[in-house]
């Protein structure tokens, strides 16, 4: 049975962890082959990418290849599907949520902030966000409206292309020209103000590969924003609403 079939039934595990706060590990090599036998296993069309220990003693964090992260005994016979959570008195925390933001922490560090176009703050900066945007998208939009208030309360802006329709859409070359540019902030304020603007899909422009990322960062949608922190937020923001999540109210 593929994982697909057992996202209908999705559970989510919570279990007291304080007790076993240990950090992950990889597993041995010969513990990784015999999970790995049984969970490719014909028929099963899983394949798995690592697997480690998990905050649950006998149970290991597993990451398939096109799909989810599970949480597999060491046989591999069993896995359950869904975010791990541990509680205690002061109430719960998405222990997977927190991996994936420093996956999106680490992913984001590698991107040359010149592959990016960025609006910055003419003083000091206090933060900043990383966007996935399509000009496109009316919330996108709304979003670039309230750059300007971020700029002036010290938060970058940096904005990465997620054409929503595509590659070789009219978004990917609407983006792409933006990128190309001579001005690429300018030309991106053109466009989202749905001024015409000349197209220019250069050689080795940077959509394809952050339209990649974004998928492999779990976006779904425009925008998506995420925190120097590595959480995403997803959809429309005021200025306010981002300087609330960013504590700098």
């Amino acid at each position: 049975m593929s994982y697909r079939v057992l996202r209908s039934a999705l559970l989510v595990m919570c279990a007291w962890v304080a007790p076993f706060s240990l950090a992950a590990a990889p597993l041995e090599k010969a513990q990784l082959d015999k999970l790995r036998a049984a969970m490719e296993a014909p028929g099963t069309g899983l394949k798995v990418i690592s697997a480690q220990t998990s905050e649950i003693p006998g149970l290991y964090e597993v990451q398939l290849a096109d799909g989810p992260v599970v949480y597999s005994t060491l046989a591999g016979d069993f896995f359950i599907v869904g975010d791990l959570y541990s509680v205690s008195a002061d109430g719960y925390v998405n222990l997977a949520e927190k991996r994936r933001d420093s996956e999106r922490m680490e992913q984001l560090a590698k991107v040359k902030k010149d592959d990016m176009i960025i609006f910055s703050p003419e003083g000091e900066t206090r933060a900043y966000v990383s966007v996935f945007f399509d000009d496109t998208c009316y919330y996108c939009q709304k979003l670039h409206q309230e750059v300007a208030e971020l700029n002036e309360n010290g938060v970058e802006v940096r904005y990465l292309a997620y054409p929503r329709a595509g590659l070789g859409s009219d978004a990917f070359k609407q983006l792409a020209s933006a990128w190309c540019a001579d001005d690429p902030q300018a030309t991106l304020n053109k466009l989202v103000a749905k001024q015409s603007v000349p197209e220019n899909v250069c050689q080795g422009n940077p959509i394809a590969a952050q339209y990649k990322l974004g998928q492999e960062l779990g976006v779904r949608g425009t925008p998506a924003i995420i925190t120097q922190s590595g959480q995403m937020i997803t959809g429309y923001r005021t200025a306010a609403e981002l300087m609330g999540d960013l504590g700098l109210n």
